[in-house]
């Protein structure tokens, strides 16, 4: 809210961003980088605790209101307000009061329990065995005028049990313990015990004669009294009562004739003898009811919708236990703590105290969850939480001290249980920010480590946060969200609702008034509060209780039985409480014998009876959650211990697979699940399995299976990892990756034509996939293992294919599309057996203009590049909706890669990025066209241009553009994670330092053999280690560029000299394999899971499409793999 009240000044509502290099920020990302990195620490902080907070809770509280234990909250309202004279408001009733001390703490003396019966028979008349309802057989003669004085028939003859008149009268006393009778207090051996047994004893209205309304100064062990220091008998009686009248004067009598028995002190502070109080029990009511129902309803709601516009999917239910466990772990905790601090909490209905709590946490932890979202996927776990931390962190604390300040100002003003209601709301604000940075932050980090907490999490491709320089004109926060632009914030929410429900809380403490009137109530209560300290200004009694914190101790169960005897019917009563009357008795010693304790009996209590089963449970809880942890992260914590050891500031990381080929690498082929098929010139087929660690084996090196023929053309895997398929000149062998078997061979023709393209199609209904193979004569050949013998379909005749873009998804017919040496672009799709081709007509194409495709699998669209255009077509209609101008283009090395693509409500899909990437044919620079919403909150469309456009859409014509040019980029893929990483020569001129240099080979050894050798430096460089990894990401404003050398151990590698690199492809979301002459070089970027069906394009979370919408890993995934020239 304080970035709202700043507006005028700073005109934003947003919260300022601190540099980098500022102290708040750096503590908080070190703190999270810490916390990731220790995740079981930081856990089993938060769990030790949460435990040592939330086990003393059912011992500390209790709804029995007499044993020194705190109360629990009910459905109720309740309270003790003190009024203002001015108002001139006339009492219910009128309370006056007498206290009797002994000695310090020793009003339960026997000999202080008699001389309290002499005095309250003084002040009353006889009390034995009180009963008001006797009467005699002949009634009861009512005095008549001035009465000076009442037999004890006509006293009880005005008692409320008779009936409730202008007259009535009734008392509490503890001597009603003992009937009032001399006689069974001097029998009594245990007055303690006594005084135990019948706490719970009503009187003569009903009214039970409960510890905090007949004793003063109470102390409590084992949930027992033990011992008080003031006897208090209380006369309630109304305006007119004789009762009350006589024992006003009988008090003015006693204190001339008792003097030397008793000392006697008047309690009056600010020189008056009485204050106006307003007592106040009301049940929840059924708009209440209604009201606290839509709060928690609106609640779940807004919860539920955060979490569906979260980029969330696997552990959404995970999610959302978490968020729920963080604030009842806070609530818990503030109860415990409130109790300790002796804060009663039990004005306020218990319903009311989550609700406002739910709403002030849930804007931190979405917060975070977004900022963790918003980093870049390619960066590790605990660098992720580092930076997310480091961007909230502040914002978090910012949110917390204001509403701390808020709480502290309204405690000031507001009635005292609304107050004990801010205290709690502090303490709470206090411990849900402490489990969100240790708590929830760890969950969060295990999380983003496996994944589970979203898809999204490790794969977040996000829209801009576009710069000063780049943004529109300056535009309200009002007029951005009339215009649909933005939603209103929720930062705010949590302080409104902490706000509405203190009003609502203090307007429901003045009955049948408005909102003017609760905040006039403020405003009268403000001066009015009563100092509620236990220090008495009678500093020669020393009292153990001020009469002021007595009155305000009295629970809500006395004030529903008052309110059912004085005021029938109603929920409040206003009384005129006179300052009591202190009597001491003469030879007392008041002298401080023993300190207040700080905390209340139960805290004592508990550390007694529960201090070893509570220091055991602590243990065993910590024991168990490490346990847990080590169990179900036992694979995480390997690989962050791993990640531990490196530069936790590097994103790119190298393995080397190396012992598996003698002779260079000519094939590779590889799945998002982590596994690696290579064939060398050395006629060996190999499979990695880079998931668990680089273990390979050799397809062939058994007796019992036959020699696979070489060359190989082409090899391809499915999208299930199940199936690996080699294509050789006659035939295609398949080998099955789970069960490491050969499976049925599938002929195909003899064909003098290379393949251009072979993957797999997917289908559910077949054991083996088909495959399709397309030669570049044009021929299109489908595969099945269940067939006898393939079938063909001529895309074209008597022309060449120059490249091929497929489209095979589950469900749909295959599309493919290819373009000829002539410029011609034909597409083909699958019908049933056989296949169905139409001519696309290309705008503007010159004479034999080279032209080749791209397909977009998830978009569902193909992409048409020529020389210096992108033509973006629809698969179904072949209609081009938008023609990108670009530079001049390198043949076939375009790519493209977008952000996850989401269904508008116009029906047509629509992105928030989409890259393309190619060389420049004139200086072979790598070229990076990004498009981006002219305005946050669009998406790009694919809509048709002629079609109407809604206002979130961004047709293609307003998108803007962003260049971006490397220099000599080498060999280069674009991850679909949105990274483009390449290795390169180094081009630095620097010699590089002197080292021994090794022997000349002798001339002999010429060939292959020689390779083996390092040659001789040349120039101060030393020609194998100039190999180097570079890796480019954008995400917002925010760019990376890092470099890492390709091989940084040479010695180690064991590769052969190479003068070029091998062939590339992709592994899983953030890797790339490369072939460095006989080793193979994996490149990792960031944290690679190798999950099934995790190398699409990069995604942002957002709900799956509809009808294009993959069911499963792209089926270009496993497309061929380039033909070896040497086999």
């Amino acid at each position: 809210m304080i970035w709202y009240l700043l507006y005028f000044i700073r005109g934003t509502t947003e919260p300022p961003v601190l540099t980098n290099s500022n102290w708040l920020r750096r503590a908080f990302a070190r703190y999270g980088r810490y916390a990731a990195s220790h995740v079981i620490t930081t856990l089993l902080v938060s769990v030790a605790v949460a435990a040592v907070l939330i086990y003393p809770f059912p011992f500390l509280y209790t709804t029995d209101f007499t044993n020194g234990a705190s109360i629990l909250p009910e459905h109720a309202w309740t309270d003790t307000l003190p009024l203002d004279d001015k108002n001139r408001v006339e009492p219910d009733v009128i309370m006056r009061s007498v206290w009797v001390h002994g000695s310090y703490f020793q009003a339960l003396n026997k000999t202080v329990l008699l001389s309290a019966l002499e005095l309250q028979d003084e002040l009353l008349g006889p009390t034995v065995n009180f009963n008001p309802r006797r009467r005699t057989a002949d009634g009861v003669d009512m005095p008549n005028g001035t009465i000076t004085d009442l037999t004890p028939d006509q006293r009880d003859a005005y008692h409320v049990v008779n009936g409730l008149t202008n007259e009535s009268w009734f008392f509490q006393s503890p001597l009603q313990y003992w009937s009032c009778s001399s006689e069974s207090i001097e029998l009594d051996n245990d007055i303690i015990a006594t005084a135990n047994e019948k706490k719970t004893q009503p009187t003569s209205v009903n009214v039970t004669l409960r510890h905090s309304t007949v004793f003063s100064g109470k102390r409590f062990q084992d949930r027992r009294l033990v011992a008080a220091d003031a006897l208090v008998i209380t006369l309630v009686h109304h305006r007119d009562s004789p009762v009350g009248r006589l024992w006003q004067e009988r008090v003015e009598a006693l204190k001339s004739r008792i003097v030397d028995n008793w000392d006697i002190f008047e309690y009056a502070p600010n020189g008056k003898t009485s204050e106006l109080y307003e007592f106040q029990f009301r049940p929840l009511s059924s708009q209440d009811v209604f009201l606290l129902g839509l709060a928690y309803t609106l609640v779940i709601i807004y919860f539920w919708l955060c979490l569906s516009k979260l980029r969330a999917v696997k552990s959404r239910v995970g999610l959302m236990v978490t968020v729920i466990a963080q604030i009842f772990l806070a609530i818990f905790s503030s109860f415990t703590l409130c109790a300790i601090l002796k804060i009663d909490l039990s004005r306020i209905p218990r319903l009311g105290y989550p609700v406002v709590i739910f709403c002030m946490s849930l804007e931190n932890i979405f917060r975070l969850i977004n900022a963790v979202i918003l980093t870049p996927s390619e960066d590790n776990t605990s660098k992720r939480i580092s930076q997310a931390l480091g961007e909230t962190g502040y914002i978090a604390l910012f949110s917390v001290t204001q509403n701390l300040a808020i709480l502290y100002v309204l405690s000031k003003i507001v009635s005292p249980g609304v107050a004990a209601f801010c205290n709690f709301a502090a303490i709470a604000l206090i411990f849900d920010f402490f489990y969100l940075s240790t708590f929830f932050l760890s969950v969060l980090s295990v999380d983003v480590r496996r994944t589970e907490l979203s898809d999204a999490l490790a794969k977040a491709s996000i829209r801009s946060h576009r710069s000063a320089s780049e943004t529109q004109p300056p535009q309200t926060w009002i007029d951005a969200m009339l215009q649909g632009r933005i939603a209103m914030s929720t930062r705010i929410a949590g302080t409104i609702v902490m706000v509405g429900f203190v009003l609502i809380a203090q307007w429901h403490f003045f009955e049948n008034g408005g909102m003017l009137k609760t905040l006039g109530g403020i405003a009268r209560i403000y001066p009015r509060h009563k100092d509620l300290s236990l220090s008495s200004p009678l500093t020669e009694v020393h009292q153990g209780r001020s009469p002021a914190s007595w009155l305000g101790l009295q629970d809500h169960e006395t004030a529903r039985e008052l309110i059912h005897v004085v005021k029938p019917n109603a929920h409040s009563y206003i009384a005129r409480v006179f300052h009591p009357t202190i009597f001491v008795l003469k030879g007392s010693d008041r002298s401080l014998s023993t300190n207040e304790p700080w905390f209340p009996p139960a805290v004592y209590d508990f550390w007694r009876h529960q201090s070893v089963p509570f220091v055991v449970t602590i243990l065993v809880v910590a024991a168990a959650v490490r346990l847990l942890m080590n169990y179900l992260l036992w694979d995480e914590l390997a690989e962050s211990r791993r990640v531990g050891d490196s530069d936790s500031d590097s994103l790119l990381s190298v393995k080397t697979l190396s012992s598996g080929h003698a002779l260079d690498v000519a094939l590779l082929s590889a799945c998002s699940d982590g596994h690696l098929v290579s064939v060398g010139l050395d006629r060996v087929v190999r499979v990695w399995d880079i998931k668990a660690g680089g273990k390979s084996y050799m397809l062939g090196e058994h007796d019992d299976s036959y020699i696979i023929p070489f060359p190989l053309l082409a090899m391809c895997i499915d999208d299930e990892s199940h199936w690996l398929a080699l294509l050789t000149a006659d035939k295609v062998l398949l080998w099955n990756l789970v069960g490491f078997q050969w499976g049925p061979v599938i002929r195909a023709e003899p064909d003098r034509h290379k393949p251009e393209a072979f993957f797999f199609v997917p289908d559910d209904s077949a054991f083996i996939p088909s495959l399709l193979l397309i030669r570049r004569d044009g021929i299109i050949t489908e595969l099945r293992a269940n067939h006898a013998g393939p079938s063909n379909f001529a895309l074209t005749r008597d022309s060449t294919i120059v490249s091929v873009g497929c489209l095979a998804e589950k469900g749909f017919p295959a599309q493919v599309m290819a373009s000829t040496r002539e410029g011609q672009v034909r597409i083909a799709t699958q019908e049933g057996a056989g296949w169905s081709s139409d001519v696309m007509n290309i705008a503007n194409l010159k004479p034999r203009e080279l032209v080749s495709v791209q397909a977009l699998p998830e978009l569902g669209f193909f992409l048409v590049i020529r020389s210096e255009s992108v033509d973006l077509v629809d698969s179904q209609t072949l209609r081009a909706i938008y023609t990108f101008k670009v530079d001049p283009v390198q043949p076939k090395s375009m790519k493209c890669f977008h952000s996850r693509p989401r269904r508008m409500r116009c029906g047509s899909v629509a992105l928030w990025t989409f890259t393309l990437a190619y060389l420049q044919s004139y200086t072979r620079d790598l070229v990076i066209q990004t498009y981006s919403p002219q305005h946050e909150g669009e998406s790009l469309c694919f809509c048709d241009p002629a079609s109407p456009t809604r206002k979130t859409c961004c047709p293609w014509q307003r998108a803007k553009e962003s260049k971006r040019t490397i220099k000599n980029p080498g060999s280069w893929d674009a991850l679909p994670s949105g990274i483009m990483v390449g290795v390169r020569r180094k081009t630095s001129d620097k010699p590089q330092a002197d080292t021994p240099q090794d022997p000349q080979p002798p001339a002999q050894l010429n060939g292959l053999r020689r390779r083996h050798q390092a040659p001789q430096p040349q120039n101060g460089h030393v020609p194998q280690d100039n190999w180097e990894i570079w890796m480019f990401s954008h995400f917002g404003t925010k760019e990376t560029w890092e470099t890492l050398p390709l091989c940084p151990k040479i010695e180690d590698d064991g590769h052969l000299f190479v003068t070029n690199l091998g062939p590339m492809v992709r592994i899983g979301r953030a890797s790339l394999a490369v072939g460095l002459s006989n080793v193979i070089k994996v490149i990792m970027v960031g944290n690679e899971r190798f999950e099934i069906g995790d190398d699409s394009q990069p995604g942002d979370g957002m709900p799956a499409l509809g009808s294009r919408r993959r069911k499963g890993p792209s089926a270009l995934r496993g497309k061929s793999a380039a033909h070896c020239p040497h086999c």
